[in-house]
């Protein structure tokens, strides 16, 4: 690709690898663009926070940026990116419709991160004590917002299968509009387990997860209140070590030192403490897209236990690096069975590679990557003639989520 082309990503947050799936997945991206040729400027409207990355050592420019304010048409029309990438739906009700009013013929990108419509509506099923069906996606009101989006996008990046069969079925999105590309890693990720901590060498149980993300604060609940105490009457011994960024006061007033349930709180190595660990717990009750947590997990060699929440769309026909359970009392069973069974255990890292090696490696799909992103800039005016839909939602939106943000500025600048 030509070296002068130009990415500009709209971040919701500043990125924060270390602290979530979702900021390791932004610097991936960021990576795959430059290797692409594209200078990348990187933007958002969020507050600092002190754990985002220096963008600056990896050769980013950082620019903050103002919602509802007309400083961002200037911005955008200097730069006059090639792409923009919108860091999920929100960002781009907020900044598409100033996209393609000032930068036409920018190739407008969403990261969905995970269908946050399947989450939600999961999460309500689950609040309900009802099994979710995939009707109830048809009357979140999220749902709509979000598929607007993904019809106004030319192109929107899935992580999951299962998400894009499932807009490609129930919401009818043309298959031209999707691409996967799941979390990556590079060959050297690849774990050599004879250089990793042995079974005799681990210990304890962990659980791990940004606790801002309400999946893993109900699994932390669910794991403290149900499946915990059935591992520790077998195994008196045990420790169950929960660690996660940015963990509230109700998270750590379940720190228990009797029940060996310990609230650790931010891990500021992540690979570290999975590493020493002898079994990960993710028994995860709602979400969607693919677990950031589990792909760590097998990359550490450290077997798991979660959920069909939790490995949906991360192994193919391929077998777990442990045991997939929704029953919590078969959970705990096989929790407590791979924590005492070797062999088990050795075959459970086997299959972590196994998966590893044929599901997330980079050099797996950043050639297609590529093709895919140049093909669709070749042929950009032909690739929206035809999606037709997402034209005809693009000209309503600029006659009203264009004129509702014009007069939450205007009402801004006559309060100051």
């Amino acid at each position: 690709m030509n070296q002068t082309q130009s990415l500009l990503i709209i971040g919701f947050v500043w990125p924060e690898p270390n602290s979530s799936a979702a900021g390791g997945r932004m610097m991936q991206l960021i990576s795959l663009f430059q290797e692409q040729g594209f200078q990348v400027t990187f933007a958002s409207p969020a507050q600092d926070s002190d754990f985002m990355v220096d963008l600056s050592q990896y050769k980013v420019e950082k620019k903050s940026i103002a919602l509802n304010s007309s400083s961002f048409d200037t911005f955008v029309k200097e730069l006059n990116p090639t792409i923009v990438l919108f860091d999920r739906f929100m960002i781009e009700e907020q900044f598409g419709w100033r996209v393609a009013e000032n930068c036409p013929n920018a190739l407008r990108i969403l990261d969905t991160e995970d269908l946050h419509c399947l989450r939600l509506a999961r999460q309500k099923a689950f609040k309900e004590k009802r099994e979710f069906q995939t009707t109830d996606l048809l009357v979140e009101e999220v749902a709509k917002r979000e598929i607007a989006s993904i019809l106004r996008s030319d192109l929107s990046l899935m992580i999951s299968e299962f998400e894009i069969e499932l807009l490609k079925t129930t919401f009818k999105i043309d298959s031209s509009l999707l691409y996967y590309l799941p979390l990556l890693l590079e060959s050297d990720q690849i774990p050599d387990l004879e250089k990793f901590p042995s079974f005799e060498n681990r210990k304890d149980f962990i659980f791990i997860g940004n606790f801002l993300h309400e999946p893993n604060w109900n699994a932390v609940q669910y794991l403290k209140e149900a499946i915990w105490p059935l591992i520790k009457k077998e195994l008196p011994e045990a420790v169950l070590n929960i660690y996660g960024a940015y963990p509230s006061q109700k998270v750590l007033q379940l720190n228990n030192l009797k029940e060996g349930f310990l609230i650790k709180g931010r891990a500021e190595n992540a690979n570290e403490v999975v590493l020493k660990a002898r079994i990960v717990l993710a028994p995860l009750r709602f979400g969607a897209g693919i677990k950031g947590k589990l792909l760590e997990a097998m990359q550490c060699g450290t077997p798991s236990i979660t959920t069909s929440i939790g490995a949906e769309s991360m192994q193919a026909d391929l077998s777990w690096n442990g045991f997939v359970e929704d029953n919590l009392e078969i959970f705990a069973k096989k929790a407590v069975e791979l924590y005492q069974d070797k062999k088990l255990w050795l075959a459970a890292q086997i299959n972590g590679i196994s998966i590893i090696e044929k599901r997330y490696l980079r050099s797996s799909f950043e050639v297609d990557f590529e093709e895919r992103v140049e093909f669709t800039l070749n042929n950009l005016q032909q690739h929206r003639l035809n999606n037709f839909m997402g034209e005809l939602l693009q000209h309503h939106t600029l006659k009203s989520t264009k004129y509702m943000s014009k007069w939450i500025e205007t009402k801004n600048k006559n309060s100051n």
